[in-house]
């Protein structure tokens, strides 16, 4: 596999298409490059939403993100929802599909939550199938995204990045690389997002997101509702750097700001393209700028798109 992000187009600059800014969309067009939309929350719709979602098509590119693949799990894949991925991602013209390395539920029950996967050789192994299958039947690559994590499994014998790269490889797939997520997950598991980064196998990685996260002083949980801190883009920076550039992707999904707030957050990204440094990167746990009481990982606002 020779070709850099599996032959996928760098779109440029895009943001998550949500709902509080269709109006926006349809009456501005807005000079965005390209939308991502959470897939759960078209493929069962029709009505106004899927009408609305059916004229940014016409003008936008557009990439489905989904939240309930659950790669990872013991369940057998759902083969239901599959065909609903798929007939969607056909009618709206996707340019890919992208989910989680996680699972969200067992035994048909859903967490609405993107649970950590142990690294291990056992389950490389069983995920690498499932991938393997899930691709065979949407006939296209899959794309998967690291997400952040809170807890690790003692019987681990890989690091995330060792994980990652033996999965692409061995799945043949794309990868979504969260710069936010390794920012997150290296706080709390106290890991070189550096290493990271630069041990990925950068032809493959066909997508960057960013995103803010939460502080609560002893971790960070990735909530997206605010702006990207200056540590994320320096690591943005350098993914960048690594990979010669991908489709760069802000979420927002908790906090929504108004659509040109929205736009002019990612256009910071033009900041950091292409841009040659030989200055290295420290992760330093930033100081708790407020109290935090409460918050979930993954809000569940981009999921269902009327939670509360």
């Amino acid at each position: 596999m020779n070709s850099a992000r599996l032959g996928h187009p760098n779109l440029g600059l895009g943001v998550g298409l949500r709902n509080v800014h269709f109006g926006f969309i349809l009456d501005n067009s807005p000079p965005v490059d390209w939308f991502e939309i959470i897939s759960e929350n078209f493929m069962d719709s029709g009505g106004r939403p899927r009408y609305l979602l059916d004229q940014i098509a016409e003008r936008y590119p557009i990439v489905m993100h989904g939240v309930s693949l659950s790669i990872g799990s013991t369940d057998p894949l759902n083969f239901h929802y599959l065909r609903k991925l798929k007939l969607l991602a056909d009618q709206i013209g996707a340019l890919w599909i992208s989910d989680h390395l996680c699972w969200t539920g067992v035994m048909g029950a859903n967490t609405h939550d993107l649970l950590p996967v142990p690294m291990s050789e056992e389950s490389l192994s069983h995920i690498v199938r499932r991938i393997r299958t899930v691709q065979d039947f949407l006939g296209r690559p899959l794309i998967l995204e690291n997400p952040s994590t809170y807890i690790t499994f003692a019987d681990s014998t890989f690091t995330e990045w060792e994980f990652f790269s033996r999965m692409a490889e061995e799945a043949d797939c794309g990868l979504l690389l969260d710069v936010n997520n390794v920012y997150v997950s290296s706080i709390n598991h106290e890991f070189d997002p550096v290493e990271y980064i630069e041990s990925l196998p950068h032809e493959r990685i066909v997508q960057f997101h960013l995103a803010g996260h939460t502080n609560y002083g002893t971790h960070l949980i990735d909530t997206h509702d605010g702006p990207v801190i200056d540590a994320v883009w320096e690591l943005y920076r350098l993914a960048d750097k690594t990979t010669e550039g991908a489709s760069t992707l802000l979420e927002w999904d908790g906090k929504i700001p108004d659509f040109p707030t929205l736009h002019a957050e990612v256009l910071k990204a033009r900041e950091h393209i292409n841009v040659q440094s030989n200055e290295g990167f420290t992760a330093v746990l930033p100081e708790v700028s407020e109290v935090v009481t409460a918050a979930i990982s993954n809000p569940i606002h981009f999921m269902i798109p009327d939670a509360q």
